[in-house]
């Protein structure tokens, strides 16, 4: 299958978050290879795996902001830290419930971020990421 996004990192924290996202995801045509961590951490050793070549590296990241232990800011800061030629094609969009206007404008002020969108995922909102992040109109 020829697919547009061909991995797709969902960092979150809720598993039911995480299986819907997945769900919704794998159903649509243009994504492959779901990987699911649930920390900022286990994200951040999924991509140093990347490094050494042992994953596969993201597309698209899909962070969550309100996460324990490591929220998505501080990961935003140590995913800054990783070598630059892993990170540098990946796009990150925030998927949140904040509707906190302080993370709407830090994520506008971040480099790293390429959007923030609401949760849950949908079809509607994954050929809108498809259409502006990837320049391309999805198939479905």
């Amino acid at each position: 299958m020829n697919t547009l996004v061909n991995c797709v990192l969902l960092i979150d924290d809720d598993r039911p978050t995480n299986f819907y996202n997945s769900m919704v995801l794998s159903k649509h045509s243009n994504f492959d290879n779901i990987q699911v961590k649930q920390s900022g951490e286990a994200a951040l050793k999924y991509l140093m795996n990347v490094e050494k070549g042992i994953a596969l590296k993201p597309d698209l990241i899909f962070l969550d902001l309100n996460m324990p232990a490591m929220n998505g800011w501080e990961f935003l800061i140590e995913y800054s830290k990783l070598n630059h030629h892993i990170i540098k094609d990946i796009k990150v969009i925030i998927l949140t419930t904040s509707s906190d206007v302080k993370d709407i404008e830090n994520s506008k002020a971040n480099s790293l971020v390429e959007d923030l969108i609401s949760k849950p995922l949908s079809f509607p909102l994954l050929n809108n990421v498809i259409e502006k992040h990837f320049f391309v109109t999805p198939f479905i």
